[in-house]
């Protein structure tokens, strides 16, 4: 039986003009810090980067166009766990869709999936099968974009596969349904499909969620020296960023919510680094 307030109520992204203007005078106003003479991306987001980025940003970028193109979508809002849940949900254009899940991870969103979701829901529109439709719904992870409102519950991967797993059955009726994610996402599709099989009928991960203190061999073969090299390096030098949001987000949280600059720099870096 639905839960009073378990209706998804339709939505619409609209920002307020106010806070572009503000975005636009934190953007003219920023203080650039200096950085270590020739070092590039050695140690962080590179400054003549950023610069080029922010001008970008401030005089050519187009955020109602960016609007108007998410809210092409079919959205969502509905109340769960104390989160009020945003979720993308487009209908398969097919004989039998499968209802399909896809989680992005952080730092991501939604719109992630934005030249996804046609080509799932409308293959043949793309020349491919009919019978292939997938009816897409796509939520914003508790905490992240539309799923956020200040002094909310916070939610770990298990506690969110829990609200997805609500999501797909209690709320939108699929009692049987695929799971994607990638990063975040997969850690949660996979306890969806570890603690949720009844429902689900098979995951999709494009990143594995393993353990990397891995135990060494004894003796181990040149291949796994380099990989044991390539993770040593990773953990020392790409895991910073874990140590600060893993333990003191607060302190974060006042340079990254009152200088779109610095959030800019924090997560530009991490997208560079894990991109081809």
């Amino acid at each position: 039986m639905r839960q009073p307030g378990s209706t998804p109520r339709p939505f619409t992204i609209h920002i307020p003009e106010e806070v572009l203007v503000d975005l636009r005078q934190r953007l003219n106003r920023v203080r650039w810090p200096d950085e270590i003479p020739d070092s590039s991306w050695q140690y962080g987001t590179s400054l003549s980067y950023l610069q080029e980025f922010v001008t970008y940003w401030r005089d050519v970028y187009d955020w109602r166009k960016h609007e108007a193109l998410l809210n092409s979508f079919k959205q969502f809002t509905v109340s769960l766990a104390g989160v009020e849940l945003h979720f993308i949900h487009e209908q398969g254009q097919g004989p039998n869709p499968l209802p399909l899940l896809i989680s992005h991870g952080w730092p991501g969103s939604v719109w992630e999936f934005h030249k996804l979701i046609p080509l799932l829901t409308d293959p043949a529109r793309f020349g491919g099968d009919p019978a292939d439709a997938l009816t897409v719904v796509a939520p914003s992870l508790p905490g992240y974009g539309f799923s956020f409102r200040p002094n909310q519950s916070r939610f770990g991967v298990r506690e969110i596969a829990a609200i997805f797993a609500r999501l797909m059955t209690d709320v939108l009726g699929y009692m049987r349904f695929g799971a994607q994610g990638g990063d975040w996402g997969a850690f949660i599709t996979s306890l969806l499909g570890l603690n949720h099989a009844e429902h689900v009928v098979g995951i999709h991960l494009n990143l594995l969620p393993l353990r990397r203190d891995v135990n060494l061999p004894q003796n181990p073969t040149p291949e796994e020296r380099v990989y044991l090299e390539e993770l040593q390096h990773w953990l020392d030098e790409e895991t910073g960023y874990q140590g600060i949001q893993g333990t003191k987000p607060q302190t974060l949280a006042y340079g990254l919510t009152d200088s779109p600059v610095g959030l800019a720099g924090w997560v530009g870096e991490k997208l560079r680094t894990w991109s081809d």
